[in-house]
């Protein structure tokens, strides 16, 4: 029965975020980003011995077992950190929160394609400076006036980052404007913005336990600013939801956050699986910006990616494809395991030898 048009005017409605595919059959998982290796022991050992009665009661509001060891590992104050479920959770916080003068937002047109939905969800006006021919951010395009700036770094799907240098001229540039820097993939690439929070007021550093900690399944993200900022958020969430994290993310975060051993080595593994798939790729005849993330978004100037795409999907192999304008001829390619990757690279050389 269709809608009547008296009521679907009233509904809000909104074009959805496409996530990448889950399948639930076993397959080579290289298209959403997620980490090839598990959480830190004490997360498994938190899980296992967890007592279910804690589940009978809402978690504490603030998580701050969880703030006070973020807190601890980044050398700032318990009150300059915010926790969510997940980095969405806390990027369309800040949506809600700072984007609120009714002038546009900026952000990249080539980017994490949520900010979009967010804008248009929450009636943000919003200006997508364009990424120059090698898809980087163009800084002078941020000097305008604005309502607020955010951009990925690394950026994605691209996978470049940009040098502190860069994140400080346009921090800034903009002063009177709060700058959200979406470090979901800093841990695999450069010196993090958080190293810029005390000299700028109007600097909000958003990261995730989603990639290099393991724990997409767990949801959880934060932000970490000055505690004026961060006294905003807190101010939104309260009057929106109080208790957004459960009981179970709150401890594993905690335990995960302990392990610094393990998170690092962690990265060391990524990192070098990455830089060795870099060299096998060229060696294939792709073509790829640097790839600074757990990621790398390449073309072949001899294939189709929509074809290839398909092509590594019936063979159980799953990369990301968006047939999108200028990102259209381009897979984004998650770094797996060492042997994960091998079965990639012997599909592809049977596919570009054939």
């Amino acid at each position: 029965m269709a809608l009547r048009q008296e009521l679907a005017e009233k509904i809000r409605r909104t074009e959805p975020y496409v996530p990448g595919e889950q399948p639930q059959d076993k397959v080579i998982k290289l298209n959403t980003n997620e980490n090839p290796y598990p959480p830190a022991p004490g997360v498994q050992e938190a899980l296992r011995t967890m007592d279910a009665d804690r589940f009978r009661l809402y978690p504490d509001p603030g998580a701050h077992m969880l703030t006070k060891a973020l807190a601890g590992r980044y050398g700032v104050g318990e009150d300059q950190v915010f926790a969510g479920v997940g980095s969405d959770d806390v990027l369309a916080m800040c949506f809600l929160t700072f984007f609120t003068s009714g002038r546009p937002v900026l952000f990249p047109d080539i980017t994490y394609s949520f900010y979009k939905v967010w804008a248009e969800l929450y009636r943000i006006p919003y200006i997508c400076p364009v990424l120059d021919q090698d898809f980087r951010l163009v800084r002078e395009d941020y000097y305008r006036e604005n309502g607020g700036i955010i951009f990925p770094n690394p950026n994605a799907p691209t996978a470049i980052y940009e040098d502190l240098g860069f994140v400080e001229d346009i921090l800034s540039h903009n002063r009177d404007s709060v700058v959200i820097v979406d470090e979901a993939y800093i841990d695999f690439a450069g010196p993090s913005a958080l190293e810029l929070i005390n000299k700028y007021d109007n600097l909000i550093v958003v990261q995730t336990f989603s990639k290099a900690r393991s724990m997409a399944g767990m949801r959880i993200g934060y932000a970490i600013s000055n505690p004026d900022l961060i006294r905003c958020l807190n101010d939104i969430k309260y009057s929106f939801n109080s208790y957004t994290m459960s009981q179970a993310a709150i401890l594993c975060g905690t335990e995960a956050v302990k392990d610094e051993a393990y998170f690092q080595e962690g990265i060391r593994k990524i990192v070098e699986t990455r830089e060795w798939a870099k060299g096998e790729l060229r060696k294939l005849g792709f073509l790829f910006p640097e790839a600074k993330a757990n990621f790398i978004f390449a073309r072949h100037p001899k294939y189709d990616a929509g074809e290839l795409f398909e092509a590594l999907k019936k063979n159980n192999i799953y990369v990301r494809h968006w047939n999108d304008g200028r990102i259209g001829q381009y897979l984004r390619i998650t770094v797996g395991t060492e042997k994960e990757m091998k079965v990639l690279f012997d599909f592809l050389r049977e596919y570009i030898m054939k």
